[in-house]
């Protein structure tokens, strides 16, 4: 699991940010021009998964320098 949805950054960082965009779930509207925080040192588990005749990626944020803990602070 992303540890992205406690982190006191995770609505202006770019990590999440691309995490996201892997995902195809682009919430806002932020532009990658406007003001982001570009976090420190993070380590990102991708899982491949196959079903079928398709294949998955799962990104994960599972390490981070900059993670700063306010839980649930992703809901908006």
């Amino acid at each position: 699991m992303c540890i992205c949805v406690n982190c006191r950054h995770v609505q202006d960082c770019m990590t999440y940010y691309m995490i996201q965009k892997q995902h195809d779930l682009i919430y806002n509207n932020k532009k990658v021009t406007d003001n982001f925080f570009v976090p420190k040192e993070t380590l990102i588990n991708i899982n491949i998964n196959y079903t079928n005749l398709h294949t998955y990626f799962d990104w994960d944020l599972v390490e981070c320098l900059s993670f700063t803990e306010k839980p649930g602070y992703w809901i908006v």
